[in-house]
């Protein structure tokens, strides 16, 4: 479920990042497990980041992040790694609906984006639409989500979400087989 208010660490990056760099092509097809495939967030773009991310960080990210392919890899490597949220100016349009069907917050406030520094804490009060940067003394305002695409990212994803609304018991995990 997702948190009300949600508070971590930025990671920031530019504009136009793609999905083949959010996570690489050469493991789409080769890795299954999640722990495999958060080991490889980002590693094209910033080969730190998947040893030193941790659970409820936040990346931040200029125009059109995910732009590309339609690869789920490149949001299911954030989800897994525990990425709270994506805050960015823009988002490629497939990317921001693979990411609500996966359940991964994501936020357009360009404003914050232009304010964030790595290693800022950021805080994100989704009650109020607002991002909160404490070490800079400001907040921003960004555009609501809809409630169902909130209700989808509750529930940790489409595939959980339909689950609830149908009301079938059980958290089975759904994911392809060879």
């Amino acid at each position: 479920m997702t948190q009300s208010t949600i508070i971590g660490r930025v990671w920031k990056y530019g504009d136009g990042v793609n999905t083949d760099v959010i996570f690489p092509g050469k493991h789409t097809y080769t890795l299954r497990e999640p722990d495999e495939i958060a080991a490889h967030a980002l590693e094209d773009l910033d080969p730190g980041f998947a040893a030193q991310a941790r659970p409820g960080d936040i990346v931040v990210a200029g125009r059109n992040w995910g732009n590309g392919s339609s690869r789920e890899q490149a949001v299911t490597c954030l989800k897994y790694k525990g990425i709270a949220a994506v805050v960015a100016k823009s988002f490629a349009r497939i990317y921001f609906r693979n990411g609500i069907n996966q359940g991964l917050l994501l936020i357009t406030c360009p404003e914050a984006v232009d304010a964030a520094q790595v290693g800022d804490m950021m805080e994100i009060d989704l009650a109020g639409s607002l991002i909160r940067l404490a070490s800079r003394g400001r907040e921003y305002t960004f555009p609501p989500l809809s409630s169902t695409a909130l209700s989808i990212i509750e529930a940790g994803g489409l595939v959980p979400h339909l689950r609830q609304k149908l009301g079938l018991s059980g958290t089975a995990d759904v994911r392809m087989t060879d």
